[in-house]
């Protein structure tokens, strides 16, 4: 909500019998039903200077004031027992093969579950007990993050020095992550790069952009592995190289090309393929950190490790005839 508060509504004679939250929605245009009905919930919201419940009928000629915005629950790291995929483990550091569906560590979202729970910081402190600080109390041994919605492989620190020494490799672009990625159409070049810089969309504020001057370096290399023409249409099957790691890096420099990853709607994919005779659906994008190589902090020993698609992408891509 970007209003002032307190916000003053008079409720006109031809509102009467609309539900409290109906009625707020409506008078709250950028304000979705499901916060108005928590701003009701956290007694923001008084009717002639009484709190109300959400599904209160007004009458007409009511006094409405919203005192403020919602109160979000705090951000905090929790211990949860929650499976992972270790594929490698040590004294300083482990690798973990991410499920998409798993936030990398407490974010955005409206409810306690939304914001704190499930992530992987806290199933990693269930299961190491103690993490790297060097990332603050909400993010213990991230070194880097991968989308909620992309799987694949990533590195945690379990001390401070081995952080240290992991987020310089980074820095110093020693890390290699390979990807792998289906988008929609056929891109004119079997291989190239993308450098276009990115910043966050001025508009949609959950959304990156290439559109505007001044964002941050961003380097993304693609190789075509297959072109598929399917009754769903064309698709790439691409294997993709990062040198940055701007958020959303992938999926934005690809969707700025016209070809927007497969099962990614905020970036411009469609939420359902229509075939001849059915219609298929991702509920998450079709991205995966399939490879990831760097130099042990401690022993400088190579380290390389990898993961082939998980059964849900290979499932979808035998479901598209792909």
């Amino acid at each position: 909500m970007s209003e002032q508060f307190p916000i003053s509504i008079s409720v006109a004679q031809e509102d009467g019998g609309k539900r409290l939250d109906q009625f707020l929605t409506a008078q709250l245009p950028e304000t979705s039903r499901a916060r108005v009905q928590q701003l009701i919930e956290q007694q923001k919201v008084l009717v002639n200077e009484v709190a109300a419940k959400a599904s209160l009928r007004l009458r007409g000629g009511e006094r409405i004031a919203v005192l403020g915005d919602v109160q979000a629950p705090p951000l905090r790291a929790i211990a949860e027992e929650i499976p992972l995929d270790i594929v490698y483990e040590d004294d300083d550091l482990a690798v973990i093969n991410k499920a998409a569906g798993m936030m990398v560590h407490a974010g955005a979202g409206a409810t306690e579950a939304e914001r704190n729970r499930g992530t992987l910081v806290n199933a990693l402190l269930h299961r190491f007990g103690k993490l790297s600080g060097v990332g603050g109390e909400l993010r213990p041994g991230i070194v880097h993050r991968l989308d909620k919605a992309t799987s694949g492989l990533i590195v945690v620190a379990k001390n401070d020095e081995a952080h240290r020494r992991l987020a310089a490799q980074f820095v110093r672009r020693k890390v290699k992550k390979t990807y792998v990625a289906l988008v929609h159409g056929w891109l004119k070049q079997e291989r190239g790069t993308i450098s276009s810089s990115i910043s966050r969309d001025r508009v949609r504020r959950t959304r990156m952009t290439t559109r505007r001057s001044g964002g941050r370096e961003a380097i993304t290399h693609y190789r075509v592995q297959r072109r598929i023409d399917s009754p769903y249409g064309k698709f790439s099957l691409l294997e993709l190289q990062i040198d940055t790691g701007r958020t959303h890096q992938i999926r934005v420099h690809l969707a700025s090309l016209g070809h927007p990853v497969v099962g990614d709607t905020l970036y411009g994919a469609p939420r359902e393929l229509q075939g001849k005779e059915r219609r298929v659906s991702l509920p998450r994008n079709f991205l995966h950190a399939a490879t990831l190589q760097f130099q042990h902090p401690r022993s400088g020993v190579a380290l390389s490790f990898s993961r082939p698609l998980p059964e849900e992408l290979e499932q979808f891509l035998q479901q598209t005839g792909a």
